[in-house]
């Protein structure tokens, strides 16, 4: 039994009876699912939380069914005890810790494949995941059933896999985004960020400032296909492996096309420093000059 100085449930019914009393006050639910290992980013999401509902839910739980054979469930940071302090710190009113035979009992069958904004990027370097993640959060959205919920930008496609997943379900829940939250060299926070060496850490505040340069080299005008070359060439200099450095429309996800740069974009990259895998993204502004192409 876990000493925890913050309500917590572990199973469906407890968390139910809780959630209910609240409903019966008249009170507004808000729902922000974690894996754990929680760090600033994962706060500003439950103060978001907290700003627009009355009460809010928190969920750790280190899902199975996105990791594929060989990816890093089992020594994926587990840290319950910490984590709740700083729960109850950022005024999260309740700790949801299903265990694995409450999300998966036995005999479970059921898997959500996603289309439209899951397709290609993450999906290309890890087919299984979106699926794992549709799953999971269909399952938590039906145990908590809140008002709103609130996902990072940080993992933007993701972000836009839920917020599909709630229109193509009809659910009744608004999502609500969180801006990446980033260290003083403008790292993205990650609880993988752990994995980092001292040097790789270093090196890794490359990213942003890669992300950033073509950013603005777009918003300046530049020729989409060159500065895109040109930002993966920097990349791949920078780091041990490059998945994908891409501009897309941020709506959509769809890919751009020279002449499409009066849209809103997002620049999205994944790149590897050792065993370790780095994602982060930026918004890409309209270039507001003539039509480059």
């Amino acid at each position: 039994m876990l000493n925890l100085q913050i309500p917590h449930a572990t199973t469906v019914s407890a968390l139910r009876a809780r959630i209910k009393s609240w409903r019966e006050d008249g009170l507004t639910v808000g729902f922000v699912p974690t894996m754990g290992s929680l760090h600033d980013g994962h706060l500003s999401l439950v103060r978001l939380a907290k700003a627009q509902s009355d009460r809010v839910v928190a969920s750790i739980f280190v899902n199975p069914a996105q990791f594929a054979e060989g990816e890093d469930f089992d020594t994926y940071p587990r840290e319950t005890l910490a984590d709740a302090e700083k729960l109850a710190n950022a005024q999260c009113d309740l700790i949801y810790l299903p265990e694995r035979d409450v999300m998966y009992p036995d005999g479970f069958s059921t898997s959500i494949a996603m289309a439209g904004p899951a397709e290609g990027l993450e999906s290309d370097i890890r087919p299984h995941f979106f699926s794992g993640v549709a799953t999971v959060v269909a399952k938590l959205f039906n145990q908590v059933r809140p008002d709103i919920a609130v996902f990072g930008e940080k993992d933007y496609q993701q972000l836009l896999v839920i917020r599909q997943l709630v229109r193509d379900l009809d659910l009744p829940i608004d999502i609500i985004a969180g801006e990446t939250a980033r260290d003083r060299d403008g790292l993205a926070l990650s609880s993988r960020n752990a994995y980092l060496s001292e040097i790789d850490r270093k090196r890794a505040s490359a990213l942003p400032q890669i992300l950033k340069a073509l950013a603005e080299a777009l918003s300046a005008g530049g020729d989409l296909e060159t500065t895109i070359s040109e930002a993966r060439s920097a990349a791949e200099a920078a780091f041990d492996g490059v998945d994908y450095l891409t501009v897309r429309d941020a709506a959509s996800l769809a890919e751009l096309k020279p002449g499409q740069l009066q849209q809103t974009g997002r620049i999205l990259a994944a790149v590897r420093l050792g065993e370790t895998r780095l994602i982060d993204n930026i918004a890409a502004l309209p270039f507001k000059g003539p039509n480059p192409s």
